[in-house]
């Protein structure tokens, strides 16, 4: 048995079938596939298909706290709206969204969010933001719940995503002009630097991602996964989630320069445990 990026394979699926039919509990399994070198996610997601678990349970059961749910493709339906899957991967988990957000929510977003830009800022070590050289647009943040769109967004997502809302940070809008990037980074926190505990004491570890582009650029601004030879289109209303653990280095990821036009984004970050 050996890692592997790409789908269930049959040697993997008859090795999981074969340990729980050993007597083997879920934990255990998921512990030793880990061992193996398979990223946690997947883990969970191979032995939810194959035991026919519903992968929020075992999510849910994670001993650090919770985990999203990745929307399965072709389309989900969030209330009225229909939110289509067009493309994904598991090695990190990604979901290409289109129809996440419609035109009316995407020009609101833009118009509560102009008059509050600043320049951007990441979270320093203390839990506190800074200014980082490597983010060079300008932005906002709502509060959980802000306004009446905010909280509509954040409940679509809770249910698409099989996540409290209390897990999110609150909401960021970001604008990026010709020229503009952010460089390849982790949304996750390093448990190895001296500020892990602090940035992790309300919430715990980031868990997920999710960019929602406002307009789409005339050229240029795309989400690009340097690792796996991914890049994901900024188009109007879509969105790209992506999960990963601390220390995932698959989730690698980057704003790409502007090159034509300008770019509006809203980004969610997911934790482990309630903000609250």
């Amino acid at each position: 048995m050996r890692a592997s990026s790409g789908s269930i394979t049959p040697q993997l699926r008859e090795w999981i079938l074969a340990t729980a039919r050993a007597g083997h509990g879920v934990p255990d399994v998921l512990k030793l596939l880990k061992e193996a070198g398979y990223p946690p996610a997947q883990c969970r997601s191979a032995v939810a298909e194959v035991l026919r678990i519903p992968l929020s349970s075992i999510n849910a059961s994670v001993p650090n706290g919770r985990r999203t749910t990745a929307p399965a493709a072709p389309r989900i339906t969030v209330g009225p709206r229909e939110v289509r899957v067009s493309a994904g991967m598991e090695a990190p988990i990604v979901r290409v969204l289109d129809g996440l957000l419609d035109p009316e929510e995407c020009a609101a977003l833009i118009e509560a969010a102009r008059p509050r830009l600043d320049r951007a800022r990441t979270v320093a070590e203390d839990g506190k933001h800074q200014v980082d050289e490597r983010r060079t647009s300008a932005g906002m943040f709502f509060k959980l719940g802000e306004t009446p769109l905010v909280r509509d967004i954040e409940a679509r997502l809770a249910k698409l995503l099989d996540l409290p809302v209390e897990h999110g940070e609150g909401l960021q809008v970001l604008h990026y002009l010709p020229g503009q990037e952010y460089e390849p980074h982790y949304d996750w926190f390093d448990p190895t630097q001296p500020g892990y505990a602090a940035v992790t004491a309300r919430g715990g570890q980031r868990i997920a991602s999710v960019v929602m582009y406002l307009n789409t650029p005339e050229e240029g601004g795309g989400t690009a996964f340097p690792n796996v030879g991914l890049t994901v289109t900024a188009l109007a209303g879509s969105a790209v989630y992506f999960a990963y653990e601390g220390g995932d280095t698959s989730s690698l990821h980057a704003g790409l320069p502007v090159i034509r036009g300008e770019k509006w984004i809203a980004t969610k970050w997911l934790r482990e445990r309630p903000l609250r």
